[in-house]
């Protein structure tokens, strides 16, 4: 009995090797294969049947001969569709893009200009990493309702950007405070001057406006005395925007105490520039008694060859 066992676990493992390699050797046959319509018949049963690389590989291989037939515009269709399927969003967004650009007429450049939007939507990363597809999603995904303002996707598609510029916010929302805590406080400021201007209406906006006054304040305070008073005059005016802006801020406190920081260092540079002026005025008077006298010796020099010429007469 236990013979037996073995013997029929034998013959179905044979069975089975004889089945797979029946279809690898039908797959390898139709790569070489010559003729185009055996081979596009056999891509699109792949594709029917949810092969989606054995599909994608045979498309890839027929789309440039088909190029111009009546055959290829659902050639290239498909093909993106096996990419996607297979989660190659950045093969599928390419061929999507391409039928759209190609066939703009078709009744498919709809689906195709959305699936190019939303394969490049799958590939958004999460927000700490770069999001340069997350601008780019945004982009096509706008071009896309701008192009078919009357798509059923319309809906979809708002709600897709308004989660990708959710992202956006949260991302630059965090590089602006990654720049001060780095001690980057001039890229700081920038960074929160372009997330006002992209997120006009963003809730982090007051929070991001305070730590533009720290940063200009660290800036000031950290720099050459040349450069001081400017950037502690302008660390004034960001604290008098702030006010204005946010007089209930829950920051206001810490404002005000950076602003008499800012005060005292303003002072202590008044002070300091009054010196350095009394100094380079003292110089200055020095220097002109010093060229005055010696004016006067070499004057006192020229003068004495004539008199003692008068002597000896």
């Amino acid at each position: 009995m236990h013979r037996l066992s073995k013997i029929s676990i034998l013959f179905i493992w044979l069975i089975a090797m004889a089945f797979f390699s029946g279809c690898a050797s039908k797959f390898r046959q139709l790569q070489k294969s010559s003729d185009i319509q055996e081979k596009l018949a056999g891509a699109l049963e792949y594709y029917d049947n949810e092969k989606y690389y054995k599909a994608a590989t045979l498309l890839e291989e027929i789309l440039p001969v088909l190029r111009g037939a009546e055959e290829s515009e659902q050639v290239l269709f498909k093909l993106a569709y096996a990419y996607y399927y297979q989660k190659q969003y950045t093969l599928a967004g390419h061929y999507f893009n391409r039928f759209y650009e190609t066939y703009t007429r078709s009744p498919l450049a709809e689906e195709a200009l959305y699936m190019y939007a939303y394969s490049k939507y799958l590939e958004s990363p999460r927000h700490s990493l770069d999001q340069s597809s997350t601008e780019e999603a945004i982009v096509v995904m706008q071009s896309f309702i701008n192009k078919f303002p009357q798509s059923e996707k319309k809906e979809e598609a708002s709600k897709i950007i308004s989660e990708l510029q959710k992202k956006l916010e949260k991302k630059y929302y965090e590089v602006a405070k990654q720049y001060y805590k780095l001690d980057r406080y001039k890229a700081s400021m920038a960074a929160v001057d372009h997330f006002h201007k992209g997120f006009p209406d963003s809730k982090y906006n007051e929070e991001l406006s305070f730590y533009k006054l720290k940063s200009a304040y660290n800036y000031a305070t950290e720099s050459f005395f040349a450069k001081k008073k400017e950037r502690l005059d302008e660390a004034v005016k960001f604290y008098e925007n702030f006010i204005d802006k946010y007089p209930e801020s829950k920051y206001l406190k810490e404002a005000e105490n950076l602003y008499g920081m800012i005060l005292v260092e303003l002072e202590e540079v008044n002070e300091q520039q009054v010196k350095i002026n009394e100094y380079k005025a003292k110089q200055e008077k020095l220097k002109k008694e010093a060229e005055e006298k010696a004016e006067q010796e070499q004057s006192q020099e020229e003068s004495t060859p004539e008199t003692e010429e008068k002597e000896s007469e």
